[in-house]
């Protein structure tokens, strides 16, 4: 029994675009530096903990990894810290850099 829901590039822009979402990416350091979703948050191991203590658990959450897998399982796990509104983005950041690359950032 899964406890989030997969959406699709599309459906993660309109949501993100309505506002009063929390984006959070979970690829590695260098990754996330050399592109991400504007306005999205860099998680690892590290800042999990501090994460999940801080944010707005009620208002719905979108996790994004490289190609939409890891993503399923960070998504659950998020499920299970209590957060109401989780959803994994399919295709990951790759797909999403092909369909919006104007709304890519990177800290380079």
């Amino acid at each position: 029994m899964f406890d989030f829901s997969r959406i699709s590039a599309l459906q993660a822009k309109e949501m993100i675009d309505a506002g009063n979402v929390t984006l959070i990416d979970i690829r590695d350091e260098a990754s996330f530096q050399a592109g991400h979703i504007s306005n999205s948050i860099h998680i690892d191991n590290h800042s999990v903990q501090p994460f999940i203590q801080q944010a707005n658990q009620d208002i719905p959450l979108i996790v994004c990894c490289y190609h939409g897998n890891m993503s399923q399982s960070a998504a659950q796990f998020f499920s299970e810290q209590d957060f109401s509104d989780v959803y994994s983005l399919d295709g990951g950041y790759s797909d999403w850099q092909l369909q919006y690359p104007a709304l890519c950032t990177s800290d380079h």
